[in-house]
């Protein structure tokens, strides 16, 4: 996602729906040639106390899109929202 800001993941690294929100999210940023950052809850305090029996949770710009299993089309949608709403050439 050049110049625009990536997903965020927010999970446990031995969080198996963790692994699969991840596995089935990857077609949708091959899709649109975006990135997630992933975050491992258990080493912030304040993440742990946030998300704790949340995990996965997937976020952009601060919205939380879905938790627990991926929202293709809630997902979909919002990056396809950040394509349009980037400034010309900035997108790929």
């Amino acid at each position: 996602m050049t110049g625009l800001a990536p997903l965020t993941l927010y999970g446990r690294a031995w969080c198996h729906l963790c692994d699969d929100m991840r596995a089935a999210l990857e077609p949708l940023l091959v899709e649109f040639g975006a990135q997630v950052v992933v975050i491992d809850i258990d080493t912030d305090p304040v993440l742990e106390a946030r998300y704790n029996e949340l995990v996965p949770v997937l976020v952009c710009d601060g919205v939380e899109l879905c938790h627990y299993h991926l929202d293709a089309a809630r997902v979909r949608t919002a990056l396809a929202a950040r394509f349009a709403a980037a400034p010309s050439g900035s997108a790929r």
